[in-house]
């Protein structure tokens, strides 16, 4: 599992990691909301009620290649789907695919269950 994780960078870019993920989840969230808000159909509501579960593992850091992934095939089909907020949705799958890319961070659910774990050796002495 934890190849699929590139880095669980810490300090400055792990809060740089942090911040895109929050920024990238609340953009998810307020659109998508604002999405449901205004929709009649529940086929146009679809890809955007994946989107807003996607934004919450990502505000988590849960599964967060897999959601990045995710997020940026659900966005690109909501630009090639509707004429209407085509350039956030491309903004919000060049998010999604970076964050794919960089991985979670230092920050997230993912680094506490799959980051590295440093093994301890018992102390070399008489027993």
């Amino acid at each position: 599992m934890q190849r699929l994780f590139s880095t669980f960078a810490n300090g400055w870019p792990g809060r740089g990691i942090l911040l895109q993920r929050v920024v990238t989840a609340a953009e998810l969230l307020y659109f998508g909301a604002a999405h449901l808000k205004g929709t009649v159909e529940f086929a146009t509501a679809i890809p955007h009620l994946f989107a807003i579960g996607t934004g919450v593992f990502l505000l988590v850091g849960l599964w967060t290649p897999v959601a990045g992934t995710l997020l940026a095939t659900i966005e690109l089909w909501i630009a090639l789907s509707s004429a209407a907020d085509a350039w956030v949705a491309i903004i919000l799958a060049a998010l999604g695919a970076s964050l794919a890319m960089i991985g979670p961070g230092a920050w997230s659910i993912d680094a506490r269950l799959f980051g590295r774990r440093h093994i301890e050796t018992p102390p070399q002495g008489r027993p």
